[in-house]
């Protein structure tokens, strides 16, 4: 054999050893892959299957920003109510109104008039007490009146149901504010700022 042939010979032998390391070290390669992988036939442990109808019975979220109906009920009672109602204006049809006089006033003695206001409503009230004047006349002449010479009342008062509030207005007997003296004779005292039944007296 000559030379040539046998060089070509060795070529040969060293690229099929060359390609059999190769193809171990591939093999190697996959089968750890396959190892890593758990295969797709082997026996290793599968990831767990959840209850699908424990999944369906679930009670469905609450979507977001939904609040539960809550019902207050509230029970006044009428005491509650009547301290709720303090402090309003009275009505007019709730008040009574009465005006006192003596029947004679001797020479020199000034008539003095009470009036009386008292609320029937169920509750208490506020009542303004200046807005009530007593006006003197003798028959068709106004004599007097407290509201033009009079200083005013002390104003708003609170009125309790049945509780008579009392204001007191003296006459000095003279007409007008300060004018002449009065002459002895029949009078009338009515009640203006409410409803009262008129009281006749006599000076002496």
């Amino acid at each position: 054999m000559d030379t040539g042939t046998e060089r070509h010979l060795s070529l040969d032998r060293y690229w099929r050893r060359r390609v059999a390391v190769l193809a171990g070290m591939a093999g190697a390669v996959a089968a750890l892959a396959w190892a890593c992988g758990g295969g797709s036939s082997g026996g290793g442990e599968k990831e767990p299957v959840r209850n699908a109808g424990a999944i369906d019975s679930a009670a469905p979220p609450m979507p977001p920003g939904a609040m539960p109906t809550v019902t207050v009920t509230t029970t006044v009672t009428p005491e509650a109510a009547e301290a709720a109602e303090d402090g309003a204006p009275c009505n007019a049809h709730d008040l009574v109104f009465t005006v006192a006089a003596a029947k004679t006033y001797a020479a020199g003695q000034e008539p003095r008039f009470g009036v009386t206001v008292v609320n029937t409503s169920s509750a208490s009230c506020r009542f303004d007490a200046g807005s009530l004047s007593v006006v003197v006349r003798s028959g068709k002449d106004r004599i007097w009146s407290s509201g033009e010479c009079l200083k005013a009342g002390k104003g708003k008062r609170t009125l309790r149901r049945g509780v008579p509030s009392t204001a007191a207005f003296t006459w000095d007997r003279r007409r007008g504010c300060g004018g002449a003296p009065a002459r002895p004779g029949t009078y009338v005292a009515s009640l203006k700022g409410g409803k009262a039944g008129k009281r006749i007296f006599h000076l002496r």
